[in-house]
């Protein structure tokens, strides 16, 4: 078995790249990389069928990436990304506990604020002074949102 053949490159390619995924945001490599194994498969399992020039087996390249993504993108999204709700309640764990003022919060300028034993940016509708007791209303990123207490 020739281990550097076009379908055995294709499938290295494809694993590369569905491994790079990891390390990337918005799942779209993940589709290229399976689109390169897909091909890669074909090469291998119908030799015949698929004896194809480097510019054919990119133009079915494309042509599996597009399928790919417009397909399945949808659903397999929430299968490796989790459920938006998921990610919305991790995100309330801040929500209702109290903390400190460490630097002035004005409105459009952010702030300082200590909660448990971090320091937080925070934000509020109200200017609030160093030193005052305040209450997170919820968390966007590294931001609070916070009230005076």
């Amino acid at each position: 078995m020739d281990f550097l053949s076009a379908g055995w490159m294709w499938l290295y390619v494809g694993a590369g790249l569905m491994l790079a995924e990891i390390l990337m945001p918005g799942f779209v490599v993940f589709f290229f990389g399976l689109s390169a194994a897909t091909l890669g498969a074909l090469i291998l399992v119908l030799p015949d069928a698929f004896h194809l020039t480097l510019a054919w087996q990119l133009a079915l390249f494309s042509l599996f990436s597009v399928v790919y993504l417009v397909t399945l993108r949808r659903y397999l999204k929430s299968v490796f990304l989790g459920d938006s709700e998921d990610m919305l309640s991790a995100s309330d764990e801040f929500a209702g506990r109290t903390g400190e003022v460490k630097a002035d919060i004005a409105p459009g300028i952010p702030g300082r604020v200590l909660v448990g034993d971090a320091e937080w940016d925070a934000v509020a509708v109200e200017s609030i002074a160093a030193g005052a007791k305040v209450k997170v209303l919820s968390r966007k990123n590294l931001t609070l949102t916070v009230e005076a207490v």
